[in-house]
């Protein structure tokens, strides 16, 4: 690598971290999450408002991939850090308590999103026009939870009836979503086909490994009470993690989340604030270069009126199954509309966690670019009526639990 490559590369990264920041505060100001803003900053170096020539002089070809790499060890410690909060069995008591709406806010879109996917797949899917229905179905499904928390604690919903069964629902329906989108992209591998049948493998390594880990963890807390180098030494797992399931020809969020959720918690309770607060800030200051350079990928200058009359489609599509089908499966399990409807409204908010699946669907070739463009933009209109639509429906109430660790973790990721 030449010193003139090194130098635009950091240039082009202090270019990127800045504009991030900048545009998240400004999303922040006007009531988004900062994860609208990081794209917004991205669009607006997209080739529908900047010339090639000016993008390629404001981050050279080269330097791409640079910051791609960059991009994808923030989204891997992003993803550790969620499997590090799921905690399985308080996801299991919320889904039991809110059945209803669990059911209604994944079966509901996974048909509408199938159904419109029937009508696009000639126009839109690049290859393997199953692949393509299976992945428009599962991403009108998503729920972002991060972005969920952090609405929630910012409304003072966190404890409340409405905050537990949209978060609960939300886990639930996230892990089952990563689930799915690992079974798609898997469906549609190409190469990675024969190596994925040794996903199986894999996920027993993962199960042998807890206790090794519990071990280790105990070891290293005998020795010094701070764990010092605990985080170097799941660092260094977590990337092992990733490059396996990368071979696998899955994806490497998949290796970044199972790893995170195999981390021994109990032996961690002192630690609990720290390590994922370590992983934190590798994420809080590597992951939104993902988002700007998501939005720079966004590109339907080169459409027509036929572009704009599918994203409204998808939006459509989107808000009208996810809320609607959230709305009606917490009425059909005895929520009383009060409490059902602010629900459903919170589910439609799909943030980063739709941006991570749209991205991973065009590395797998399930989709095509200007198909990434509208999921984008939609994810983008999603989220930012999440907050609109409470304070029109909604009153928040005077006083406010405090926010939950994952909230903690959502104010600084979003």
């Amino acid at each position: 690598m030449s010193g003139t490559t090194l130098s635009q590369f950091f240039l082009a990264l202090a270019l990127v971290l800045g504009c991030a920041k900048l545009f998240g505060r400004l999303a922040r100001l006007v009531g988004q999450p900062r994860v609208v803003g990081e794209i917004c900053a991205g669009l607006l170096a997209s080739p529908m408002v900047l010339s090639p020539d000016l993008v390629a002089v404001l981050l050279p070809g080269e330097v791409k991939p640079l910051l791609s790499a960059v991009a994808d060890i923030g989204l891997a410690a992003f993803m550790f850090a969620a499997g590090y909060e799921l905690d399985l069995s308080v996801l299991y008591r919320r889904a039991t308590g809110s059945l209803g709406l669990l059911v209604g806010s994944i079966l509901c879109p996974l048909a509408l999103g199938a159904a419109v996917a029937l009508f696009l797949a000639d126009q839109y899917a690049p290859a393997n026009r199953t692949a393509f229905v299976l992945f428009v179905a599962l991403a009108m499904s998503v729920t972002a939870l991060p972005v969920l928390v952090r609405i929630l604690a910012d409304r003072g919903l966190n404890g409340r009836p409405v905050g537990n069964l949209a978060l609960g629902a939300a886990a639930v329906g996230d892990l089952t979503a990563w689930v799915c989108l690992a079974g798609v992209v898997a469906y549609a591998g190409g190469t990675g086909q024969v190596k994925v049948l040794l996903l199986p493998l894999y996920l027993v390594l993962l199960v042998i490994a807890r206790p090794l880990l519990r071990s280790a963890v105990r070891a290293s807390l005998r020795r010094n009470r701070t764990g010092a180098g605990l985080v170097s030494a799941m660092f260094l797992g977590l990337m092992l993690s990733c490059a396996v399931t990368e071979w696998l020809g899955i994806h490497f969020i998949f290796g970044a989340l199972a790893f995170g959720a195999i981390m021994p918690r109990k032996e961690l309770a002192e630690l609990r604030g720290s390590v994922p607060r370590s992983m934190n800030q590798i994420g809080q200051l590597m992951l939104p270069p993902y988002f700007v350079l998501a939005g720079m990928n966004v590109d339907l200058s080169a459409v027509g009126v036929s572009a704009v009359a599918v994203i409204a489609l998808i939006v459509c599509t989107a808000m009208v199954s996810k809320i609607g089908g959230a709305y009606v499966g917490a009425r059909l399990s005895g929520i009383g509309h009060a409490e059902a409807l602010p629900t459903a409204l919170l589910m439609n908010t799909r943030g980063l966690t739709e941006i991570v699946i749209v991205a991973v669907a065009l590395d797998a070739g399930i989709i095509d670019r200007t198909f990434y463009s509208v999921m984008v933009i939609m994810a983008i209109a999603t989220t930012a009526m999440t907050g609109p639509l409470l304070t029109l429906f909604t009153k928040a109430p005077e006083d406010s639990a405090p926010a939950p660790v994952l909230g903690e973790r959502a104010k600084s990721i979003e």
